[in-house]
């Protein structure tokens, strides 16, 4: 869950390298907009509602009881190399040379060192390589909720736990508003932005862990 929402968040910052195939050529400038926008930012602020939609009842399964919908709030600190991630009960924060991952529930942190060459967890460079991991399709521009909106898929090349990615983008502010992820057994993944706050002081204590905040707290040393 925690890669799934790394991606997604990503999607979101669309800090990315360029992609290029004729009929991409849409998809590829509306995206190009938006990473250019993202790069400009000191840092961000992101508040996103989170809902894990399990899949439908098919065949024998229909006489189960119906999976109930999560509802979760998040909230997203990134500065440059930096990051602390907050949702369902987990803190993801990583100075860009340190991650720590507390599990609130077992009240637990596990550390690791970041590889500066193969950060796949960090949000700003989860998608180095985009080009050969995904393709992006424009699919059309609509009206939600009094805004005009372009609607873009992202379909991975290569396997992952996910065949679809459908982001919203806002066509005037250049930010995407939410992303789907569609996930092959049937469950979806829906993250919606509540605010995005770009430039705010945020301090670099912020990005480390201080055991000192967190009574009890089982440290998992796994550098």
């Amino acid at each position: 869950m925690k890669n799934i929402f790394l991606i997604a968040l990503s999607f979101v910052l669309l800090n990315m390298t360029a992609f290029g195939q004729p009929f991409e050529k849409k998809g590829k400038a509306i995206l190009d907009e938006v990473s250019a926008k993202v790069k400009t930012y000191k840092s961000i602020k992101i508040e996103f509602a989170y809902r894990l939609q399990a899949a439908e009842k098919t065949g024998k399964d229909k006489n189960k009881p119906a999976a109930v919908a999560e509802n979760k709030t998040g909230i997203a600190l990134i500065k440059g190399e930096k990051y602390n991630l907050s949702i369902a009960g987990q803190t993801i924060i990583c100075d860009g040379k340190t991650m720590w991952t507390y599990i609130k529930d077992s009240k637990e942190v596990q550390i690791k060192s970041v590889d500066a060459n193969n950060n796949e967890e960090n949000p700003q460079k989860i998608l180095t390589g985009y080009s050969a991991n995904y393709k992006p399709k424009w699919i059309k521009e609509e009206t939600q909720e009094g805004k005009q909106v372009d609607v873009i898929d992202l379909v991975p090349i290569k396997g992952k736990s996910f065949y679809r990615v459908r982001m919203i983008i806002d066509k005037t502010k250049k930010q995407v508003i939410s992303s789907t992820v569609y996930q092959k057994d049937g469950s979806e993944i829906i993250y919606k932005i509540k605010s995005f706050v770009t430039d705010a002081p945020i301090s670099d204590a912020t990005f480390n862990f201080n055991k000192a905040d967190y009574p009890g707290v089982e440290v998992i040393d796994m550098r």
